[in-house]
């Protein structure tokens, strides 16, 4: 049965076979955005810190008994009052309710290792369901708790939802899914200026299915969000994203921020 995904170009629609070849990602932690620890504009693959299980990929629910190679999108959890939202890129909900998405943080090799968690509401900015505005990319969704009643922030933690932050104050670690990988990818670059809503990062291979990734400095705070110009950009090498403003910030706490 065909399916149709969100709106969106090569960040998420499912693209042609591509094999990642051994070694075309140097299997070592990225850099901590404001130590320096590593080289910039180098991505890994992401392993083992506690921060990459606040990140996870998308997947439709009617895909949650068979996960391997069915995600395409990123998301990521973010502090909020009840302590069970994620943030991604708008074209990746499209004009959906949310609820045929599930979320899994810290997605590995087809495995769940904190569980699959049902999305429950989504929320959209209204440049985005009126025009789908580039500027307006960026949204938000609440989780349904676990079989032990537990929130989505309570298992994995959240990082802050920091608006209003100047691009390229300190390099960023971008971590995301491409849906040609089984692993997260993560790179750690300084943002630059694209425009007056838009930034841009210059990190290799994030391609389809990484949009929604989310951008976090040295103090564990989202100050970006993979997507905006052109839904994330037209090549692998470089990226973009909202500049998180007025707009992204009264999303939030309609959401429960």
């Amino acid at each position: 049965m065909n399916r149709t995904r969100p709106q969106g170009n090569r960040r998420f629609a499912l693209l042609g076979a591509t094999v990642l070849m051994a070694g075309s990602c140097v299997l070592a932690s990225a850099a901590v955005a404001d130590d320096g620890g590593g080289p910039l504009g180098v991505t890994v693959v992401a392993e083992g810190a506690a921060a990459a299980a606040r990140v996870g990929a998308l997947f439709y629910a009617e895909d949650a008994g068979k996960l391997a190679g069915a995600h395409f999108c990123t998301a990521s959890v973010v502090e909020s009052q009840g302590r069970d939202l994620i943030v991604t890129a708008a074209h990746c909900l499209g004009g959906d309710d949310g609820s045929g998405f599930v979320f899994v943080p810290g997605y590995r090799d087809g495995k769940a290792p904190y569980g699959i968690w049902k999305v429950r509401k989504s929320f959209l900015p209204a440049g985005w369901a009126k025009e789908q505005s580039e500027d307006s990319d960026i949204a938000f969704a609440s989780l349904a708790p676990n079989a032990a009643h537990k929130n989505i922030e309570d298992v994995v933690g959240g990082n802050l939802f920091a608006p209003g932050t100047t691009t390229g104050a300190s390099p960023v670690t971008v971590t995301g899914y491409p849906d040609t990988s089984e692993r997260a990818l993560t790179c750690t670059n300084r943002p630059a200026v694209h425009s007056s809503t838009q930034q841009r990062i210059e990190c290799p291979r994030f391609s389809a299915g990484t949009s929604g990734s989310p951008w976090v400095n040295g103090h564990h705070e989202v100050v970006g969000v993979l997507g905006g110009h052109e839904q994330g950009g037209d090549t692998d090498d470089v990226s973009y994203s909202v500049v998180l403003g007025k707009e992204a910030a009264a999303l939030y706490e309609e959401a429960g921020g």
